[in-house]
């Protein structure tokens, strides 16, 4: 089936998940959505291709792609996945006339206006205030960090940054000690390094060492930790999510004030939406707010955790292609 001239191919990829949907042009409702697995295909373009042959479809004229990397010029190679091309050979090899690449959450950032309120559940906090920045972040495979300042004239422009890498800093001495056990594991502690996926596999492993040094810690996969914490039955796995929260509302409340986020914060990623109302009683919350001096300031920022059943990346990045924000990655 040949695509109309205004169809668009739209993609959110992550390290473990490439998700793909089209577009017949602007405004036009997002169709035809599926997941492929991505580390079954060896190439970003041998996925795209994949999802062409499922929906029977020719490569359209234009193609937005959100990733989860940091995109500053041609070459992009994928920070937890290895996946790695250039824009311009990507733009050739599939025939599209524009090609738009940007970071997964800037993407997602542009879609937050957007959300119905059947799509998010607030976690404390007051009303969100009209043309005031906007805050996100959440873990996943990595740690994402995006938001939207206001323009001045009723629109948005997204952050292009990668906020996650940021160092992460412990308040307790037990935090102190996990984050000494990651640092000496990677090299830097970073909140990507404790408050994502492989976060939370490292922050179990890195309690282990710490109360018992002599023996062999076990690797328990994150969503074992994440089941066993959730229904009690093990208090290593309750301690190690309960830092996980502790650690991302830390980074939160950094990122609300760093933007003056009186919008709201919205937290996305796969990991918080799963964990319910364990995550409204964990000390995400409290910690969020434990700034000080700016507590009362912080009391009043709402946070919203995002439970969209289709990608809302998908949406930012069918707006990104409408958008006046300079992205780095814009093939024409």
């Amino acid at each position: 089936m040949n695509a109309t001239a205004t169809a668009r191919l739209l993609a959110d990829i992550g390290g473990t998940n490439a998700r793909f949907a089209w577009q017949n042009g602007p405004g036009a409702p997002i169709e035809a959505p599926h997941t492929l697995p991505a580390a079954e295909h060896a190439t970003l373009a041998e996925a795209m291709q994949q999802y062409l042959l499922r929906i029977g479809r020719a490569a359209p004229p234009a193609c937005s792609i959100a990733i989860a990397n940091p995109v500053v010029g041609d070459r992009v190679a994928m920070t937890n996945h290895h996946w790695t091309f250039s824009i311009a050979e990507l733009k050739a090899q599939l025939g599209f006339a524009q090609l738009l690449v940007v970071n997964d959450f800037t993407a997602l950032a542009l879609a937050l206006p957007a959300l119905a309120p059947d799509e998010l559940r607030q976690v404390g906090g007051g009303a969100a205030r009209p043309e005031h920045a906007i805050g996100l972040i959440g873990p996943g495979t990595g740690l994402g960090v995006s938001g939207l300042l206001p323009d001045g004239r009723g629109g948005w422009l997204p952050l292009q940054g990668e906020g996650g890498h940021i160092t992460l800093a412990g308040t307790t001495p037990r935090e102190h000690a996990v984050l000494e056990a990651i640092g000496a594991r990677y090299g830097h502690a970073s909140a990507e390094r404790a408050v994502c996926g492989q976060g939370l596999v490292d922050i179990h492993l890195a309690l282990a060492q710490i109360d018992r040094p002599q023996a062999v810690p076990p690797t328990v996969a994150a969503p074992e930790i994440t089941a066993a914490a959730l229904d009690g039955s093990d208090p290593s796995c309750v301690e190690a999510l309960t830092l996980f929260c502790a650690f991302l509302g830390n980074a939160a409340g950094n990122l609300a004030l760093t933007l003056g986020a009186k919008g709201g914060v919205y937290i996305g990623g796969g990991i918080v939406p799963r964990l319910g109302a364990w995550f409204d009683a964990s000390p995400f919350r409290a910690r969020f707010e434990a700034k000080g001096r700016f507590r009362t300031y912080l009391e009043e920022i709402p946070v919203y955790v995002i439970h969209a059943k289709r990608s809302p990346a998908l949406l930012g990045a069918a707006n990104a292609l409408e958008s006046s924000a300079p992205f780095a990655g814009r093939a024409d």
